[in-house]
Protein backbone atom coordinates (compact mmCIF):
# COMPACT_ATOMS: atom_id res chain seq x y z
CA UNK A 1 0.00 0.00 0.00
CA UNK A 2 2.80 2.41 0.91
CA UNK A 3 4.62 1.51 -2.29
CA UNK A 4 1.48 2.13 -4.33
CA UNK A 5 0.97 5.54 -2.77
CA UNK A 6 4.60 6.44 -3.43
CA UNK A 7 4.29 5.38 -7.07
CA UNK A 8 1.11 7.40 -7.46
CA UNK A 9 2.73 10.50 -5.97
CA UNK A 10 5.79 10.01 -8.16
CA UNK A 11 3.68 9.63 -11.28
CA UNK A 12 1.74 12.78 -10.41
CA UNK A 13 5.01 14.71 -9.91
CA UNK A 14 6.35 13.51 -13.27
CA UNK A 15 3.13 14.39 -15.07
CA UNK A 16 3.13 17.90 -13.63
CA UNK A 17 6.79 18.47 -14.42
CA UNK A 18 7.46 21.44 -16.67
CA UNK A 19 8.48 20.76 -20.25
CA UNK A 20 9.56 22.61 -23.40
CA UNK A 21 10.05 26.39 -23.20
CA UNK A 22 8.63 26.54 -19.66
CA UNK A 23 11.21 24.09 -18.38
CA UNK A 24 13.97 25.81 -20.33
CA UNK A 25 13.11 29.17 -18.73
CA UNK A 26 13.12 27.55 -15.30
CA UNK A 27 16.57 26.08 -15.90
CA UNK A 28 17.98 29.39 -17.14
CA UNK A 29 16.49 31.25 -14.17
CA UNK A 30 17.94 28.66 -11.82
CA UNK A 31 21.36 29.10 -13.45
CA UNK A 32 21.20 32.87 -12.91
CA UNK A 33 20.10 32.36 -9.32
CA UNK A 34 23.00 29.97 -8.70
CA UNK A 35 25.49 32.38 -10.25
CA UNK A 36 24.24 35.34 -8.22
CA UNK A 37 24.30 33.40 -4.92
CA UNK A 38 27.08 30.80 -5.01
CA UNK A 39 29.06 32.23 -7.93
CA UNK A 40 30.71 30.63 -10.93
CA UNK A 41 32.86 28.26 -8.90
CA UNK A 42 29.91 27.10 -6.80
CA UNK A 43 27.53 26.57 -9.70
CA UNK A 44 26.89 22.94 -10.60
CA UNK A 45 24.60 21.34 -13.15
CA UNK A 46 23.08 19.32 -10.30
CA UNK A 47 22.33 22.48 -8.33
CA UNK A 48 20.77 24.14 -11.37
CA UNK A 49 18.59 21.06 -11.98
CA UNK A 50 17.47 21.02 -8.35
CA UNK A 51 16.60 24.74 -8.48
CA UNK A 52 14.54 24.16 -11.62
CA UNK A 53 12.88 21.11 -10.04
CA UNK A 54 13.97 18.83 -12.83
CA UNK A 55 16.52 16.09 -13.43
CA UNK A 56 20.17 16.62 -14.28
CA UNK A 57 19.64 14.80 -17.58
CA UNK A 58 17.13 17.47 -18.69
CA UNK A 59 19.84 20.11 -18.26
CA UNK A 60 22.55 18.16 -20.05
CA UNK A 61 20.24 17.41 -22.99
CA UNK A 62 20.02 21.13 -23.69
CA UNK A 63 23.46 22.31 -22.61
CA UNK A 64 26.35 19.83 -22.65
CA UNK A 65 28.55 21.94 -20.38
CA UNK A 66 28.37 24.48 -17.59
CA UNK A 67 29.86 27.11 -19.91
CA UNK A 68 27.18 26.53 -22.57
CA UNK A 69 24.42 26.86 -19.98
CA UNK A 70 25.79 30.07 -18.50
CA UNK A 71 26.28 31.68 -21.92
CA UNK A 72 22.65 30.99 -22.79
CA UNK A 73 21.41 32.12 -19.37
CA UNK A 74 23.25 35.43 -19.63
CA UNK A 75 22.07 36.02 -23.20
CA UNK A 76 18.46 35.42 -22.15
CA UNK A 77 18.59 37.27 -18.84
CA UNK A 78 20.65 40.43 -19.34
CA UNK A 79 18.52 43.60 -19.43
CA UNK A 80 17.93 45.11 -22.86
CA UNK A 81 19.20 48.63 -23.46
CA UNK A 82 17.00 50.30 -26.07
CA UNK A 83 17.01 54.06 -25.53
CA UNK A 84 17.77 56.58 -22.83
CA UNK A 85 15.03 59.11 -21.92
CA UNK A 86 15.60 62.70 -22.97
CA UNK A 87 16.01 64.55 -19.66
CA UNK A 88 16.66 67.92 -21.28
CA UNK A 89 20.45 68.14 -21.04
CA UNK A 90 23.48 65.98 -21.72
CA UNK A 91 24.45 66.04 -18.05
CA UNK A 92 21.07 64.78 -16.88
CA UNK A 93 20.88 62.24 -19.72
CA UNK A 94 24.25 60.79 -18.74
CA UNK A 95 23.35 60.66 -15.05
CA UNK A 96 20.12 58.84 -15.87
CA UNK A 97 22.00 56.41 -18.08
CA UNK A 98 24.59 55.78 -15.36
CA UNK A 99 21.86 54.94 -12.87
CA UNK A 100 20.15 52.64 -15.37
CA UNK A 101 23.42 50.85 -16.06
CA UNK A 102 24.03 50.46 -12.32
CA UNK A 103 20.54 48.99 -11.90
CA UNK A 104 21.30 46.48 -14.65
CA UNK A 105 24.62 45.53 -13.05
CA UNK A 106 23.01 45.00 -9.65
CA UNK A 107 20.10 42.96 -11.01
CA UNK A 108 20.21 39.17 -10.70
CA UNK A 109 21.57 38.74 -14.26
CA UNK A 110 24.03 41.52 -13.53
CA UNK A 111 25.28 39.78 -10.40
CA UNK A 112 25.53 36.59 -12.42
CA UNK A 113 27.66 38.35 -15.03
CA UNK A 114 29.91 39.85 -12.34
CA UNK A 115 30.40 36.38 -10.86
CA UNK A 116 31.65 35.22 -14.24
CA UNK A 117 33.94 38.23 -14.62
CA UNK A 118 35.38 37.95 -11.12
CA UNK A 119 35.86 34.19 -10.86
CA UNK A 120 36.62 32.82 -14.31
CA UNK A 121 40.18 32.27 -15.41
CA UNK A 122 41.31 33.76 -18.73
CA UNK A 123 40.48 30.65 -20.75
CA UNK A 124 36.95 30.33 -19.36
CA UNK A 125 36.30 34.07 -19.57
CA UNK A 126 37.05 33.99 -23.29
CA UNK A 127 33.86 31.95 -23.74
CA UNK A 128 31.83 34.87 -22.40
CA UNK A 129 33.59 37.67 -24.28
CA UNK A 130 30.96 37.83 -27.03
CA UNK A 131 28.10 37.82 -24.51
CA UNK A 132 29.63 40.69 -22.58
CA UNK A 133 30.45 42.75 -25.65
CA UNK A 134 27.14 42.21 -27.46
CA UNK A 135 24.92 42.20 -24.39
CA UNK A 136 26.48 44.92 -22.27
CA UNK A 137 29.29 46.96 -23.82
CA UNK A 138 27.95 47.66 -27.32
CA UNK A 139 24.38 48.57 -26.20
CA UNK A 140 25.77 50.90 -23.51
CA UNK A 141 28.11 52.61 -25.94
CA UNK A 142 25.29 53.05 -28.47
CA UNK A 143 23.05 54.70 -25.86
CA UNK A 144 25.84 57.11 -24.94
CA UNK A 145 26.27 57.84 -28.64
CA UNK A 146 22.55 58.71 -28.79
CA UNK A 147 23.08 61.17 -25.93
CA UNK A 148 26.07 62.69 -27.74
CA UNK A 149 24.07 63.18 -30.94
CA UNK A 150 21.29 64.94 -29.05
CA UNK A 151 23.88 67.10 -27.31
CA UNK A 152 25.46 68.08 -30.61
CA UNK A 153 22.04 69.07 -31.97
CA UNK A 154 21.42 71.21 -28.86
CA UNK A 155 24.85 72.85 -29.14
CA UNK A 156 25.93 71.42 -25.76
CA UNK A 157 28.47 68.98 -27.17
CA UNK A 158 31.37 69.46 -29.56
CA UNK A 159 31.26 67.78 -32.94
CA UNK A 160 33.16 64.53 -33.01
CA UNK A 161 32.05 63.52 -29.52
CA UNK A 162 30.41 60.40 -30.94
CA UNK A 163 33.91 58.92 -31.23
CA UNK A 164 34.18 55.34 -29.92
CA UNK A 165 36.73 56.25 -27.25
CA UNK A 166 34.60 59.07 -25.86
CA UNK A 167 31.52 56.84 -25.71
CA UNK A 168 33.45 54.08 -23.95
CA UNK A 169 34.60 56.23 -21.00
CA UNK A 170 31.59 55.61 -18.75
CA UNK A 171 31.23 51.85 -19.42
CA UNK A 172 34.99 51.44 -18.98
CA UNK A 173 34.99 53.32 -15.68
CA UNK A 174 32.03 51.34 -14.38
CA UNK A 175 33.57 48.03 -15.40
CA UNK A 176 36.91 49.03 -13.86
CA UNK A 177 35.29 49.94 -10.55
CA UNK A 178 33.38 46.67 -10.45
CA UNK A 179 36.05 44.33 -11.81
CA UNK A 180 39.23 45.78 -10.30
CA UNK A 181 38.04 47.65 -7.22
CA UNK A 182 35.11 45.42 -6.30
CA UNK A 183 32.88 48.37 -5.45
CA UNK A 184 29.84 50.07 -6.93
CA UNK A 185 29.06 53.65 -7.82
CA UNK A 186 27.01 56.01 -5.65
CA UNK A 187 24.89 58.83 -7.09
CA UNK A 188 27.46 61.33 -5.81
CA UNK A 189 30.26 59.51 -7.62
CA UNK A 190 28.23 59.44 -10.83
CA UNK A 191 27.78 63.21 -10.55
CA UNK A 192 31.54 63.65 -10.06
CA UNK A 193 32.31 61.40 -13.05
CA UNK A 194 29.95 63.35 -15.30
CA UNK A 195 30.91 66.82 -14.03
CA UNK A 196 34.67 66.32 -13.77
CA UNK A 197 35.30 64.02 -16.70
CA UNK A 198 32.49 63.92 -19.23
CA UNK A 199 31.27 67.54 -19.28
CA UNK A 200 34.80 69.02 -19.79
CA UNK A 201 35.50 66.32 -22.40
CA UNK A 202 32.33 67.15 -24.33
CA UNK A 203 32.28 70.93 -24.04
CA UNK A 204 32.21 72.71 -27.45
Amino acid sequence: MVTSRWKAASAQAVSSRRRGPVLERAILESALEQLSTVGWNGLTMEGVAAGAQTGKAAVYRRWPSKEDLVVHALQAGLPKFDEVPDCGSVREDLLRLCRDMRAAMTSRPGHALLAVLHECDAEAAARFHEVIVEGVVEPSVELIRQVMRRGIERGEVRSGATDQYVCEVIPAMMMYRSKVCGSEWTDEEFAALVDQVMVPLLRP
